[in-house]
């Protein structure tokens, strides 16, 4: 169960809108929402963790995939963006700091 438990902890991580936007480059980001076709343009780093959940949960849905699958989905991102909530709020000082020096994530020009 434990290790149920922590492989299930490694995959929501991974996929986590923190991760995503605050840990790894900018570039991944801009990359993911673009390969998804999110309507969002920019992601301002301030709970970007959060911006980017919704704004995957916002992306149309691929050409080829069920629309109950996209259903499924749903719950797991809501989950994403609570881990997501926390670990922004948690990053705070270092957000804010980030948006006044290098401004929004930029995903379309």
């Amino acid at each position: 169960m434990k290790t149920r438990a922590m492989l299930l902890a490694v995959l929501m991580l991974a996929g986590c809108g923190t991760i995503q936007t605050v840990v790894r480059h900018d570039d991944v980001a801009i990359k993911s929402l673009k390969e998804q076709k999110s309507y969002c343009g920019a992601i301002p780093r301030i709970y970007s963790g959060v911006t980017y959940d919704f704004c995957t949960l916002n992306a149309p849905l691929h050409s080829g995939i069920d629309e109950q699958d996209h259903k499924n989905a749903t719950p797991v991102v809501l989950i994403d963006a609570l881990i997501s909530g926390t670990l922004d709020t948690l990053l705070l000082p270092y957000t804010v700091y980030r948006q006044q020096t290098d401004g929004s994530i930029i995903v379309s020009e």
